[in-house]
């Protein structure tokens, strides 16, 4: 159902490799034509949604290896998930350049790391831990804390916030203070600080190291080797990296070790698209780096490629109504495609109606031809999915939960891996084992991931091709041409065996793969989890749907309390939660859906609304929204009246009449400084320190360091020094 456009195709890649650097430029818009032309100093591409980054990047890299300006295995391409570095070696091998390193930046540095540490440590590396979540129970154990399930996850999620945010147990509470973090698991930062203290401690005693630790301990080599990190800037004199505004102070510090005084960096990103900061990333190396690398061309790419005229539109309605908020470095679309169908917006009495009445219009979907796999349902929190799950089931819809089981993991597809292998050698091909992985990155001999994924061409006409070799292996494990009826263990067996099948049609067209190729290529996949897509709609949270897209997406449970999630308090908070929509939104191609329902259980009173994201933008229901807004401000504005009843009503006055004035002379409108509900909790708490201000709800890190002080004077009742904003 995609509609292939030019230059920038689905596959981001031509059929044969072009033979010019002429021919490769060509097939580029203007502004993807002038990063692939941008081949020395730093280079910033801000890069919508939809844009053709991919393309942009692995053609500037493909440009510059034609034209002698790069060297391949000298250029270190950095992704955040193995499924993008998978993709970006296959499009460069597409467009015939081999030897790229392209990896995540975990990946990059456990390579560097084994091969450094006998040097400087001696012996083998410490095992890496799978999980934390023993190692966080037997060090809340060592404390006398306790915590189950859910708090072990949580407390395992601060550890890794802090870890990358390069902040000790020592300093950790008055780090975590000034981003406005407040513990967690319902411990306070100074517990907090204790349990990271013996986290590590129980790490040492087991005599293994986390995954946050692989990027740490590469930072200390390189810091503390002058001849390590020489060794290092030696192999790599180019470097890109892609989703920079995900990169956390870890990550960035990394990246300028391996840089050194160089400036020879090609980061691509799109603030807009920024959706992790709970996990420490930050938007502010994106937005600030030509300042960081004085001379740095910025680039924007604004062609959306991907989706309809519609739905583009309402991706930028959702960020133009973040008003002043918005980041001067975000992207305004502009659409490429043809018209498509109308963006719909559904509502429902309860969430069962909402998920049957999706999982209907879905059967609606595939009888005019959607493919199944091009269907999506994304919501806010896993805990959404189920009733969707009941939904399609009971529809005989065909899905699969993303975050689920890996698709490598299932018992079938090792075993059907297995089968090809050996069919493989029986044949007498050259078997993956021998196979040219391409020249090393010096630091190993895998060649980076990058080996060749075939290419010995088709082994005959039709019968004897790799295709059908695939299916003659696959036949003898339960693979048919058609289906098995029903749902349940053999079909899901089924549908994992034909993704395999079509994996190996796509392979054979795209590149003449032959079977040890295709056996490569799925060892390749499997190390790296880049599964191919299984016949299903995908139900997935918005957070894990990022970087995919499909035809037709759902966009379920888009109401107050669920986007933005009731636990979004602050500013910055709240516009994450804006992105997150609006990520949601660009992952539709054609066919987009909004839906919400009134309540969440049969019968219940209909109290929900759709998202304030869409206001002015939802349509009004008949009888319904004409006065919705008018009263959720009269709700607002009698629950502040009802709140002032304990709280220290001249403070009140006092912080409300600084806001007024500070509106006035930056030109803010008040409520964006601090909302009434803020006013009203500081002054009914009356901190006295930054610490304590921090649990005021609505106050965050921003907030803090631009109004902290002056706040904290109000309510002592002296006169306040001016914000540092």
């Amino acid at each position: 159902m995609s509609t292939t456009l030019s230059p920038a195709d689905s596959s981001g890649a031509p059929r044969t490799a072009p033979r010019t650097p002429e021919e490769l430029l060509a097939a580029l818009d203007p502004d993807q034509r002038e990063v692939a032309q941008h081949l020395s100093g730093p280079l910033c591409v801000l890069a919508g949604a939809g844009t053709g980054k991919t393309r942009a990047i692995t053609y500037r890299i493909a440009h510059g290896a034609m034209v002698g300006a790069f060297q391949p295995t000298r250029v270190l391409a950095v992704t955040f998930t193995a499924r993008a570095a998978s993709e970006m070696r296959s499009r460069l091998r597409d467009l015939g350049v081999a030897g790229v390193q392209a990896r995540t930046f975990h990946a990059a540095a456990l390579r560097q790391l084994s091969y450094f540490w006998p040097r400087v440590v001696g012996g083998a590396l410490p095992r890496i831990a799978e999980h934390k979540a023993p190692l966080v129970a037997e060090a809340s154990g060592r404390l006398g804390l306790g915590a189950d399930r859910l708090a072990l996850r949580d407390l395992a999620a601060e550890i890794e916030w802090a870890k990358v945010s390069l902040v000790t147990a020592e300093d950790y509470p008055r780090a975590a203070a000034r981003a406005g973090r407040v513990g967690a698991a319902g411990h306070d930062l100074t517990t907090v600080a204790r349990l990271l203290s013996v986290y590590e401690d129980v790490k040492t005693d087991r005599g293994v190291i986390d995954f946050e630790d692989v990027l740490l301990l590469t930072v200390g080599v390189l810091a503390e080797r002058e001849e390590i990190a020489r060794t290092v800037r030696e192999q790599y004199r180019h470097f890109v990296v892609d989703e920079y505004q995900d990169v956390s102070p870890l990550q960035q510090r990394l990246l300028d070790l391996w840089l050194g005084d160089r400036h020879e960096l090609c980061v691509v990103g799109d603030v807009s698209q920024t959706i992790y900061s709970f996990t420490g990333a930050s938007p502010r190396y994106l937005t600030g780096f030509a300042s960081t690398h004085p001379g740095a061309v910025v680039v924007r790419l604004v062609r959306d490629y991907r989706s309809t005229p519609q739905v583009v539109r309402l991706a930028n309605d959702v960020l133009a109504r973040a008003g002043r908020d918005r980041s001067s470095a975000a992207v305004r679309l502009e659409a490429q495609r043809p018209s498509g169908p109308p963006v719909a917006y559904l509502t429902f009495d309860d969430d069962d109606a909402e998920a049957a009445g999706v999982a209907r219009r879905i059967g609606e979907l595939v009888a005019e031809g959607v493919p199944v796999r091009e269907i999506a349902i994304l919501y806010r929190t896993n805990a959404q999915g189920e009733a969707f799950e009941q939904a399609l089931a009971s529809a005989g819809i065909a899905y699969l939960v993303r975050g689920g089981e890996r698709f490598f993991s299932r018992r079938e597809v090792r075993d059907a891996m297995a089968m090809l292998a050996g069919a493989a050698r029986s044949a007498g091909s050259a078997g993956p084992a021998d196979d040219d992985a391409g020249p090393s990155d010096g630091f190993g001999d895998d060649g980076g991931g990058d080996g060749s994924s075939g290419g010995g061409g088709a082994a005959g006409g039709p019968a004897g091709s790799m295709p059908h070799q695939v299916r003659d292996v696959l036949s003898s494990a339960g693979w048919s041409a058609s289906p098995p009826e029903g749902r349940g263990a053999v079909r899901e067996r089924w549908e994992s065996l034909d993704a395999l099948v079509r994996l190996a049609d796509d392979l054979h067209r795209q590149r003449g793969a032959d079977l040890a190729g295709f056996v490569a290529e799925l060892q390749e996949r499997a190390a790296e989890q880049h599964a191919p897509a299984v016949e299903g709609v995908t139900l997935a949270s918005l957070h894990a749907a990022k970087g995919l897209e499909w035809d037709a997406v759902f966009l379920a449970g888009v109401c107050e309390g669920l986007l933005p999630i009731s636990f979004a308090e602050d500013e910055e908070e709240i516009a994450e939660e804006r992105r997150l929509l609006y990520v949601g939104v660009t992952r539709a191609r054609e066919h987009l859906t909004l839906s919400y329902a009134r309540s969440r259980s049969a019968g219940g009173r209909g109290t929900r609304k759709p998202s304030r994201f869409l206001d002015g933008i939802w349509p009004v229901e008949e009888g319904r929204g004409g006065a919705s807004e008018r009263q959720r401000r009269k709700a607002r504005a009698a629950a502040v009246q009802d709140a002032l009843a304990d709280a220290d009503a001249e403070v009140f006055e006092r912080l409300r009449e600084w806001r007024g004035g500070l509106a006035k002379e930056t030109g803010k409108p008040a409520y964006t400084i601090l909302h009434d509900t803020t006013l009203v909790g500081i002054a009914t708490m009356l901190p006295r320190t930054l610490r304590q201000l921090a649990l005021v709800r609505g106050i965050g890190a921003a907030k803090i360091e631009a109004y902290g002080p002056a706040v904290l004077a109000l309510v002592a009742g002296e006169d306040p020094p001016q914000p540092s904003e």
